[in-house]
Formats: C-alpha cells, structure tokens, sequence
C-alpha cells in the first residue's frame, strides 16, 4: 500500500479540508485517515510519500483539450499532451474531435482510445457532431457511444445548421451525453481570434465582434432548454454570455453548463496588443469588463468548469501574420498555477472552489469516475504547495505557443498521482 501522509487534504465532494492521511492499494482510495488513526489497521505500507507542507486534492479534469492526434503531431500528440497533462496536475483529458481524419466514426475513436490506454493518464474523447466537422450531416451518435465516446462536439466550428443541432441534442437528452458548443457565428466575424474593438483597431483589422459569440448562445440555450439536453457551452468569452446563463439557471435549467478558460479570466484584447500571435485565439480575448464578468460568473457558480482549450500550434505557424496564424494556446502546465494566482489570490475564491471548477464538475459534466477525493474513489492525486512561486520558462509540450511564458506564478504542482501510480514529480 500507498500512503501519504502529513498533507492538507481537500475533498471538493465533501467539502472536507484538513490534515489527513491518505491510503492507496492498486488504483483505489482505499481509507483516508485523520485523529491519528493507524493506517496500519490496513495492512502493511510497502511505499510513503511525506505531503508535509503541501495539499493534496483530487486530480485535475480537463474536459477541452487538443492533443493534434491524428494528423498534426507536429504540433502535439497523445503521449506529449499526456505527459503535459500530467506536469500540470490533470489526471483525466476530454480530446476534441478536430483532427485528421476526425473523430466521426467509431473506427477512429476506438483508435484514438486505444493510444490514450497507452499513456499513464485517463485520456477520453467526444465525437463529432457532423461527419467531417462540417456541419450539414449527422455522425452515427449511437454507433460512436457504443465505442466509447464521452459526448460531441463540433468545436473549432459553431454548429449553424439548426436542424442538426436539434438532433444531436435531442440525442443528449435521451441518452444522457454531453454537447459541448463553440459559439462564434462566422457570418459576423470578418478576422477570427481578434477583439472587435481596441485589438482589432490596433492591428488595423475589423475583427470578431461580442455578438457573434452572443447571438449563438442565445439560440442554443433556448433550444438547450426545450429539449433537455446537456450542454456546456464552451470558452465563454463576454459578459452578456455570462450573464445569459446566470438567467438559465436561476430559471432552473441545471442542465446548461458554462466553461471558462485561464486565459479568458486573466488576460484582455491588450494583451493581443502585447504579445500578438501568442494571445490570438476564438474566440478571442475581450475587455477588462469582459474579464471580470467571467470571473463574477466562476465566483458565484454560474460558470461551474475551468477547461483549458489546450491548443498546440508550432512557432513556424504562430510566426506568421497576426492574420494568417493559427488560433490557440497552450494550457495544460499553466491553468492549476493561473487558477490561483488571478482567481485565489486576487478573487478570494478557495482551494476547495478551485477544485470544484477544475476536477469535480467538469467530471461530473462527462460522467467520469474522477475529480473527487474518498474512501473507494479513484487514487487519482495532486500534491502542491498553493505557495510557491515559479517562472514559466519550458513546456512538456512540442510546441511553446503561451502568452505566459517567462510570466511568475504562484501554486506548483510537487506530484500527480493516477490510478495509484506517481505519473509526475517535480525534481
């Protein structure tokens, strides 16, 4: 057996906090002990790790990654982003479909799944919407759930074809399976991953305006609401979005979920302005107001996720014109880190709060045994210390593209756990 002890421990679930010792056998929780009780009541404790001075929490669940894998693993793939994932504390990833082939038959998601089973973490995978992402005809939704998806999504691309967004939620609501949305309605935006407003203006552009973002999500939650289906609308950008589902749920709609990103919650248009490809991204950074709209909408609940958009793109691609280079960014090894600096330490909001936007609801979200912190649970572990400060300087990843490299922040990730067995340790 496993123990850990002498660590802070906080169980988002039960909202427990407090010093604790932790026992793992195989891949279980199999007691968490505190008062001195003898973990030897258990058996015999053949390995130790001493949390004195850290926290331990349930591992993180990102539910909105990019692992480039199949067709651009010049970017990232399966184990780098795993390995990524692991240095930043996650021990569960949700990949999107975008890739190449997509993720529309039951074929290549058994394919990608297969590879995820070789990395040391929990890999899953949402299936497409629309076959080949494009939004006019309907993916095999039963035939992908039996192989193993864990919900659709067309995102990179808004779904604009309502009869097919009715489907696929219909669907949602009879089987129980999440529809993530990426809200940006095309026919508004004249350049993609540039504010319509101080940004755009800078770089001489007219750029993606609020209410290409706004008017999609006001249809879709309307329709959400008809139909009962499960849906997160992903990346939220704008504070009227924010403020649309704070609407939803307090109307009793608990079946709408909104997602936030680090990025959204830290950095503004003027960081476009700064850093320019490094911060492009859809949709993309808005204003301050925007900014603290979302933090309001993570304080108080209405946003319930923090999922990276983990995006890998190479420096050949990030390198070219703010207009021809690719959308995204890194986000695995720095979110856990962000979530504390801007959200703990400016905000107030606690570890236990952190926890459960960033393990325990977006688990809750896809179904996923992970992201809570018991007896009989999942050994999926972090240990970190909430006070230490570090300089993001290199990533696990093969593509470097953050805004935040060379940035200071506080809360490291000392140790991840999964499935009982250390995957990462800080030297």
């Amino acid at each position: 057996m496993l123990l850990i002890h002498n660590g802070y421990v906080i169980a988002p679930d039960s909202g427990r906090e407090g010093m604790a010792d932790i026992l793992i056998k195989d891949d279980k929780i199999i007691a968490v002990l505190s008062n001195g009780e003898d973990p030897l009541q258990f058996g015999q404790i053949t390995e130790s790790i001493d949390a004195a001075g850290l926290c331990v929490g349930p591992g993180l669940v990102d539910v909105h990654v990019h692992f480039r894998d199949p067709g651009f693993t010049y970017k990232e793939d399966i184990f780098t982003g795993a390995e990524g994932a692991a240095r930043g504390g996650y021990t569960s990833v949700v990949m999107m479909a975008n890739t190449n082939p997509t993720i529309d038959t039951a074929e290549t998601l058994r394919q990608v799944l297969e590879k995820g089973r070789q990395t040391n973490l929990n890999v899953y995978a949402c299936a497409g919407v629309s076959k080949g992402l494009s939004g006019q005809e309907p993916c095999d939704y039963e035939a992908l759930l039996r192989a193993g998806a864990a919900g659709f999504t067309d995102d990179g691309v808004p779904v604009m074809k309502e009869s097919l967004l009715r489907a696929v939620m219909e669907f949602s609501a009879r089987r129980q399976i999440p529809v993530s949305l990426h809200e940006e309605d095309p026919s508004l935006i004249t350049n993609n991953g540039i504010h319509r407003g101080r940004a755009s203006a800078y770089y001489g552009l007219e750029g993606s305006p609020r209410e290409a973002e706004i008017s999609l999500v006001k249809r879709d939650l309307k329709m959400a609401c008809h139909t009962g289906a499960i849906v997160n609308i992903q990346h939220i950008s704008c504070k009227e979005t924010v403020e649309l589902l704070r609407q939803a749920k307090a109307a009793g709609y608990h079946n709408i979920h909104g997602e936030a990103t680090p990025h959204h919650f830290t950095l503004t248009e003027e960081d476009v302005i700064a850093k320019g490809t490094l911060a492009k991204m859809n949709p993309p950074l808005r204003t301050a107001e925007d900014r603290a709209a979302i933090r309001e909408g993570l304080l108080d609940g209405t946003l319930d996720i923090i999922a990276t958009d983990h995006a890998p793109h190479s420096r050949e691609e990030k390198a070219k014109p703010i207009t021809e280079a690719p959308s995204g960014i890194l986000g695995l090894e720095t979110a856990f880190a962000l979530a504390i600096t801007e959200l703990g330490d400016k905000e107030g909001m606690s570890l236990t709060e952190i926890f459960r936007r960033m393990s325990l609801a977006p688990a809750r979200l896809y179904g996923l045994q992970a992201g809570f912190l018991k007896a009989g649970g999942p050994a999926d572990l972090i240990l970190f210390d909430p006070k230490e400060t570090w300089k993001v300087r290199e990533f696990a990843s093969k593509s470097s593209n953050s805004p935040f490299l060379d940035t200071v922040l506080k809360g490291k990730i000392k140790t991840t756990i999964c499935g009982g067995k250390v995957i990462f340790s800080s030297p």
